[in-house]
């Protein structure tokens, strides 16, 4: 099976399977003959070879999740990493880490049920999980050796709302979102350079994304150029700008004032969400 998904956004498993593959090879292609005790600015105190060791180590964890279509939170991340006896074997051993995690997805029907942090309970979950895992770390190894990281629109748009729909869910490695509380204030997120609008809601009790098709038509909305959400839920701040930057700003690896970004509305509450939402 295919995996059922949100048709809105979300791109389907075997798309997050197969960017799974490609994602690593292009982090394998970065890091090969690169001094692996090179800092990566974007994950301060880390190396190369921390990003490898980490990347690869989560592709195995989730494999093994995967396989054995775990049903209550684990008790422990103990995984048998099979790490290289030396640096340099580090390209290598990601490039093996893929691998299993290919053979976990190639057994694994994404539609199974399973436990999950987010918000999908289901196998799909922790395969677009990795994706995303494995794609900004790839960014960080590219902007640690000097790199213009390029990531498709289409995969970023659907990393943006991967990390919007499960961000509510993360407080257990995520502390600072519990600071994400308001009254009804709302930030909006929107693509520049293709399909995507995200509106989240600062509640008194949490946060989360306002589905599409529940913001409700709003009067006094006269704004004539106006998209059709933005016309019918309009935000307190919002920020525009082109998927791949806005996937970067969500992991704070693009600060929002970079001039990639448009912003508009209320600056403090923009600053708040930057402060506590990170991942």
């Amino acid at each position: 099976m295919d995996g059922s998904h949100d048709a809105r956004w979300v791109s389907a498993p075997a798309i997050h399977r197969e960017a799974v593959m490609t994602e690593t090879a292009r982090f394998v292609a970065v890091v090969e003959g690169a001094d692996l005790a090179t800092p990566v600015p974007s994950c301060p105190g880390w190396t190369l070879v921390d990003l490898i060791r980490h990347t690869g180590s989560v592709q195995r964890m989730f494999s093994g999740l995967l396989r054995q279509r775990v049903q209550e939170r684990p008790l422990t991340r103990d995984t048998e990493l099979d790490l290289p006896a030396d640096d340099a074997g580090y390209p290598g051993w990601l490039t093996a880490s893929s691998q299993v995690a290919a053979r976990a997805f190639a057994d694994t029907d994404p539609d199974a049920p399973m436990w999950v942090w987010g918000a999908d309970p289901h196998a799909r979950f922790w395969m677009r999980r990795m994706l995303f895992e494995t794609l900004v770390h790839r960014v960080d190894a590219e902007l640690a050796v000097g790199l213009r990281p390029v990531i498709d629109p289409a995969l970023a748009a659907d990393g943006v709302d991967e990390f919007l729909v499960n961000l509510p869910f993360a407080a257990s490695f995520a502390p600072k979102t519990a600071h994400l509380r308001g009254q009804d204030e709302t930030i909006r997120f929107r693509c520049t350079d293709r399909a995507g609008d995200w509106l989240i809601r600062l509640r008194p009790d949490g946060f989360g994304l306002v589905p599409a098709d529940a913001e409700a038509t709003n009067p006094e909305a006269s704004n004539p150029g106006a998209t059709n959400s933005e016309a019918m839920n309009p935000a307190d701040a919002t920020v525009e700008g082109a998927a791949a930057d806005l996937l970067l700003l969500m992991y704070g690896r693009l600060d929002r004032t970079s001039d990639a970004f448009k912003t508009s509305g209320d600056e403090d509450l923009l600053a708040r969400w930057v402060a506590n939402s990170e991942f």
